[in-house]
């Protein structure tokens, strides 16, 4: 037996909106541009994507799930995904050596520190 990770799902309350959020964030194409579909990923034949889909309800708690994101430039990463809306978010971490940032509908995902020079 064996599994391939297509996606992640993403509830969203504006799926076409938000995913165009990331879209930009990461440098993704649009697969699939349906408001009730709307999907993403690094290349069109390329996985997994993010699957964005709509929920009527805003987001009202922290993540059970979140993604992580290794930069090579954390401060610079972080400085422009702030530029695109993020905003940072204290869920505990202290000073850490990442950041916890949420997109413009309150998930959280994280931008690691940068891999060291080498």
């Amino acid at each position: 037996m064996s599994l391939e990770w297509e996606q992640t799902v993403v509830s969203s309350r504006d799926p076409a909106s938000l995913g165009r959020w990331w879209q930009e964030a990461l440098g993704w194409v649009v697969v699939n541009d349906d408001p009730a579909e709307f999907e993403i990923r690094p290349a069109p034949d390329r996985l997994p994507g993010l699957l964005f889909l709509p929920v009527p309800e805003s987001k009202t708690a922290k993540n059970r799930l979140h993604l992580d994101f290794r930069p090579d430039d954390r401060d610079s990463e972080v400085a422009r995904l702030l530029g695109l809306g993020a905003a940072r978010v204290d869920v505990g971490q202290g000073e850490p050596s990442w950041v916890v940032l949420v997109d413009p509908e309150g998930n959280e995902f994280c931008v690691l520190s940068s891999w060291p020079a080498g």
